[in-house]
């Protein structure tokens, strides 16, 4: 095995504030074997510094002003194909920072954690690791186990392509509401809960209200009366 004991990890930042930048590039170059070699504010100059540079690892906000930092994902790994990426944010909705990891984001560090994490952090993506907080690793957890599970089950499949009108619908129909009550309740006329009705049962492959019912039970679309 080569001796990478020497070894520089080249670093690119990318942030739309100079500030948190230059303060970032101060923490970093302070620590032996890590060195800042570009920085950028937005999409263009970020993708030509990777290009120029060839970094190993790239720090990336999300929240770049008018523009999102996941939209960079795949052009910052298509200009440095060797560069590893770590969502550095301020951002806490688990499916936006679920989706930078799924467009190939190997870290997500919070802003407000501690310089040692953003360095260790730095250092173990850089070794091939991945670098998330149990939290998130639970959410992409939980989200690729229902993907899985919708992909398998074909009733899934069925009842995620009812429109939400039509999803409406079929609770109101559950709850055991006749078509002149749905129609009042979603202030729309009996004949168009007849063609929502109609468009339904061609999608969950029921023959009538009755049978729907049962089907919204059975799926837990409603839960079933005591």
């Amino acid at each position: 095995m080569a001796d990478t004991s020497n070894e520089v990890i080249k670093i690119l930042l990318v942030d739309d504030h100079e500030i948190v930048r230059a303060g970032l590039s101060l923490i970093i170059q302070k620590e032996l074997g890590l060195k800042v070699v570009g920085q950028a504010g937005n999409r263009a100059d970020a993708i030509e510094a990777a290009r120029q540079t060839k970094p190993d690892v790239i720090l990336l906000d999300l929240d770049l002003g008018d523009e999102s930092g996941l939209d960079y994902i795949p052009a910052l790994q298509e200009a440095a194909e060797n560069a590893r990426i770590i969502v550095l944010t301020g951002e806490r909705d688990t499916e936006v920072l679920g989706r930078a990891v799924s467009l190939g984001a190997l870290g997500v560090v919070n802003k407000e954690k501690a310089h040692d994490v953003v360095i260790n952090a730095i250092k173990r993506v850089h070794a091939g690791e991945a670098w998330l907080d149990s939290k998130l690793t639970a959410s992409l957890v939980s989200q690729l186990t229902a993907a899985k599970k919708k992909k398998e089950d074909p009733e899934a499949v069925k009842i995620a392509s009812l429109s939400k009108r039509e999803m409406e619908v079929v609770k109101l129909i559950g709850e055991g509401l006749k078509g002149k009550e749905i129609a009042e309740r979603l202030f729309i006329s009996e004949i168009t809960v007849r063609h929502h009705l109609t468009s339904i049962f061609a999608k969950l492959e029921v023959s009538d209200r009755v049978e729907l019912m049962l089907y919204t039970y059975k799926h837990g679309l409603v839960k079933a009366p005591a």
